[in-house]
């Protein structure tokens, strides 16, 4: 493996673990990511020197955020595997796997917190405001990501792009509150 990819393949693997990610599951997909062609397990497990079982379970994780495809290749009844190479396709697959997986548990939890805390005398008035702040602004956060996902790659690009700029289009904008 060329030095580039190797030290790619493992920051890939160190950012994962980072995230909470399986370290093996983000270097496989780094491997697949770089790869000019789909790599089969055994191609993958000799390459990063990850045992079988560990090889299939990161593929069926990878495969089912959806990151990662089964591909048919002629002559070969192994199963290879590519990666999504598109990175808007792939941001908004991570984006949408992670609220899936955090953020709409978190809003679920603070909705029952919130409509427990206001029917119960012995939560005082602190508590019960700072669960209120806490929800409205997960739902705030959650509003804010189901507009953003509907909004085009190149679009989002150019707002990306603009940075500060876009508080000039905000009155008072231009100063922290």
């Amino acid at each position: 493996m060329p030095p580039a990819v190797r030290a790619f393949v493992l920051h890939w693997g160190d950012m994962g673990s980072q995230w909470g990610v399986n370290r093996s599951v983000a270097q496989i997909h780094a491997l697949l990511y770089l790869s000019e062609r789909p790599l089969n397990a055994d191609e993958i497990g000799e390459k990063l020197g990850i045992a079988r079982s560990n090889i299939s379970n990161s593929l069926k994780e990878l495969v089912g955020w959806r990151l990662v495809r089964r591909v048919p290749v002629m002559g070969d009844r192994r199963d290879h595997f590519e990666a999504e190479v598109d990175l808007w396709q792939m941001l908004t697959r991570i984006a949408e796997g992670r609220k899936q997986r955090e953020i709409d548990p978190a809003v679920a939890a603070l909705e029952l917190c919130r409509a427990e805390a206001q029917g119960d005398p012995r939560i005082g008035k602190v508590a019960r405001g700072r669960i209120e702040a806490m929800y409205d602004f997960v739902k705030t956060m959650e509003k804010w990501h189901d507009e953003m996902i509907q909004v085009s790659p190149s679009r989002l690009l150019m707002l990306i792009k603009m940075g500060r700029k876009v508080l000039a289009l905000i009155p008072g904008g231009k100063t922290k509150d």
